[in-house]
C-alpha cells in the first residue's frame, strides 16, 4: 500500500510517498518498515531523514529578509579545538538573543578546507546587520546578505526554496566537532513546518510520474530510494511587483 503526505516550510512543499504493509489496520499511523543491510546504512538513513528536517526548518523560517552571515576568527582569537569554538559560539549566541530576544538563529561550526581555520556560518531573522556585525568581537563578519529572492541550484531554478543552502550548512559537521547536534537554533522562536495527514495514493506515482503540484506551486525534481522513499520537490511561484519610481501625478 501507498500513502502520501505533504509538509509545507515556506515557499517549498514536499509531497512524501512511502510504502506501509497491506496487512496496517491503520494506515494513517503506519511508519515505513525498512530493512538495512548493515550499521552503516542504517546510519546514512538517518542522516537523511535529520538533513530534509532541517531543510524543512530553514525554509520555513528565513526567508529574503534574512540574513546569511559568516564569521571568522583573527590571529588573536583564533581556536583550534571545537570545544573551544562551542564555548564562543554559545557566548555570541547568548549576547544576540539578548539583544533580540525574539530573533531566529541558526548556526553553524565549520574548518575551512584550504586554511583549516574553524569559523561560523549563520542564518538569522530579527538581527539588524550592524548588531550582527557589533555583537562578534572575535574576528570579522566576512559577508553579512540577505538570502536571495531567487535560489539556482544545479541549473534548476528553486526560487525562495532554500534546500541547497540547508544541505550545504548541515554538511558542514565533521566528526571532529563532536556530539550528535550539528548546529545550534533558537528552538522557542524556530517553528514548525505544516505537515498534513497522510492520505492513501489512489494514483501509481513515480519518478517519471510525480503528483500534481499544489495550486500556486510548481514541480523541481525528486528525492528517492530504493525503499519505496519518493520525495517530491515543489516550490511556490512568487510574482515579483515592479516598483515605480516615479510619484504618482
Amino acid at each position: 500500500m501507498k500513502m502520501k503526505r505533504r509538509i509545507f516550510s515556506g515557499a517549498a512543499c514536499d509531497q512524501i510517498v512511502y510504502s506501509v504493509s497491506d496487512r496496517v489496520k491503520e494506515p494513517k499511523k503506519a511508519k515505513p518498515r525498512i530493512r538495512f543491510k548493515n550499521a552503516e546504512e542504517r546510519a546514512e538513513h538517518r542522516r537523511l531523514i535529520a538533513r530534509r528536517y532541517h531543510a524543512r526548518l530553514v525554509n520555513a523560517n528565513y526567508g529574503p529578509s534574512s540574513y546569511y552571515s559568516t564569521h571568522t576568527f583573527d590571529d588573536e582569537h583564533e581556536v583550534h579545538e571545537f570545544k573551544d569554538a562551542r564555548a564562543i559560539r554559545d557566548e555570541f549566541y547568548r549576547q544576540l538573543k539578548k539583544r533580540c530576544p525574539d530573533a531566529k538563529i541558526n548556526i553553524y561550526m565549520g574548518r575551512g578546507k584550504s586554511t583549516h581555520r574553524i569559523h561560523f556560518h549563520m542564518i538569522s531573522d530579527g538581527i539588524p546587520e550592524e548588531a550582527i556585525k557589533e555583537l562578534w568581537i572575535w574576528g570579522s563578519v566576512k559577508h553579512c546578505t540577505h538570502l536571495r529572492e531567487n535560489c539556482r541550484y544545479n541549473g534548476i531554478d528553486c526560487g525562495q526554496d532554500y534546500t541547497g543552502l540547508a544541505n550545504y550548512l548541515f554538511d558542514h559537521w565533521t566528526s571532529e566537532q563532536g556530539g550528535r547536534v550539528r548546529y545550534k537554533y533558537s528552538r522557542k522562536t524556530i517553528k514548525m513546518p505544516d505537515a498534513e495527514k497522510p492520505t492513501e495514493c489512489k494514483v501509481n506515482y513515480s519518478p517519471e510520474r510525480p503528483p500534481v503540484a499544489p495550486k500556486g506551486y510548481r514541480f523541481l525534481y525528486v528525492d528517492y530510494n530504493h525503499y519505496g522513499y519518493m520525495c517530491f520537490h515543489y516550490v511556490k511561484e512568487v510574482h515579483k511587483v515592479r516598483r515605480n519610481n516615479r510619484a504618482d501625478e
